[in-house]
């Protein structure tokens, strides 16, 4: 297995030949997606190189329909310290919760589409407990170079 950013390049007498990316992909929020997404965040911060996020907000995520475990995954999301830090497990005074399914938070999270977590709030399927205005300030800073590098680093793990 290749680590991820690592390219494999094939030998063979073409000049031309591409250099193939082999990364090992895992389900969003499984174990393995989790222990590689901080390898990631690691790497990144080792290497100076981590997004600095304008924001301050402690929000817990409660996802539901998880189509491993229990069905449900309580996770939580801090950049109280300039860095967005998500780890498994709930703060105890969270600015806010956010209560949505597994396909939702995979569209936002992982396929950077906030479109899809506000349709999925205007049916009623995103639910919003504490300060909604630290939800909305973030989501209206678009991510800066550092941080759309990071996630294009966690779409290359995730399963379809």
């Amino acid at each position: 297995m290749v680590p991820v950013g690592m390219s494999q390049v094939a030998c063979g007498n073409r000049q031309d030949e591409e250099a193939e990316e082999t990364v090992a992909k895992y389900p969003f929020l499984s174990e393995e997606w989790i222990a590689e997404v901080r390898r990631i965040g690691d790497e990144a911060r080792a290497e100076g190189g981590s997004a600095q996020i304008p924001h301050q907000v402690k929000m817990n995520q409660v996802i539901t329909e998880v189509p491993f475990g229990g069905g449900t995954i309580e996770a939580h999301m801090d950049t109280s310290s300039g860095e967005m830090q998500m780890e498994m497990g709930h703060l105890p005074d969270p600015d806010l919760t956010v209560t949505l399914d597994y396909a939702t938070a995979k569209a936002i999270f992982v396929d950077g589409n906030p479109q899809a977590g506000m349709q999925a709030f205007m049916a009623g399927k995103v639910k919003v407990q504490g300060d909604m205005t630290k939800l909305m300030a973030m989501q209206a800073t678009p991510p800066d170079a550092r941080a759309q590098e990071f996630a294009a680093k966690v779409r290359d793990i995730t399963e379809e």
